[in-house]
């Protein structure tokens, strides 16, 4: 009987963290670069000293992210940035470590440096990119980060830096509470050359809506199985008390 109520009850709870799971990918449906959270089941047996290893609990294991391209959404911005292929954009995270996203909608600062749009400072090879006054921002394929002066007739393009484009391996990437990605043992990724930028876009979320309320739904009716289970050992246990009561 507890057998039953160690999967069931196990089960029932980590149901529901997978729900918020995709609801968190739901609610991120629009979010510009997002990648969506793979989680899966699996049971693991319950030993302790003096028990058979007869029970079970269910374990919500997170298996990583879906690193599959998302839309091209072409905006015509010049600080708009989409990430072709596989590679990330290196940021400088809120605690001054870097980090990864896919998110190039650029902004500048009051002191000129280039941002995201929450604010954290983009990465060039050698540091921060701060913009000077004056000037219209070209970004090129290539990530360099060039300016053509608006105060005089239009000239050569000044190349400031290049955004600083990485490529590691997606088994080595861990996305963080923030949404960022890092390197699995706390290292920097080495830039790459071969990563392409496409200016004037910007890259959607690879979350499906539709299959996502589809998932909460068959999640929702898993749930209630869970329940249901846990009713019947409630009622079996009641019947087998009248039984022995009755002996």
């Amino acid at each position: 009987m507890d057998r039953l109520i160690y999967t069931a009850g196990s089960g029932a709870k980590h149901i529901l963290d997978k729900q918020a799971t995709t609801a968190n990918n739901l609610a991120n449906a629009t979010s510009t670069g997002f990648r969506a959270q793979l989680d899966s089941f699996r049971a693991v047996p319950v030993v302790a000293d003096g028990m058979m290893p007869t029970r079970a609990f269910v374990v919500d294991s997170t298996v990583g992210s879906d690193f599959t391209q998302g839309p091209m959404q072409y905006t015509g911005r010049t600080l708009d940035v989409a990430v072709e292929n596989g590679g990330w954009i290196a940021v400088q995270s809120a605690d001054g470590s870097e980090a990864y996203t896919r998110n190039g909608a650029f902004k500048l600062n009051e002191n000129g440096m280039l941002q995201t749009q929450s604010g954290l400072m983009v990465q060039g090879d050698t540091g921060p990119l701060a913009i000077p006054p004056g000037v219209t921002v070209t970004i090129a394929g290539d990530g360099t980060v060039g300016t053509i002066s608006t105060d005089v007739p239009p000239g050569p393009s000044t190349v400031l830096g290049r955004i600083k484009l990485v490529n590691p391996p997606e088994q080595q990437l861990v996305r963080g509470d923030d949404g960022l990605f890092r390197l699995n043992d706390g290292t920097v990724a080495q830039a790459d050359q071969a990563v392409k930028l496409t200016t004037g876009a910007l890259e959607g979320s690879n979350v499906s809506p539709v299959d996502s309320m589809v998932s909460m739904i068959a999640l929702a009716r898993q749930f209630e199985t869970q329940m249901s289970l846990l009713k019947n050992a409630e009622n079996n246990a009641a019947k087998a008390t009248q039984i022995l009561a009755l002996n």
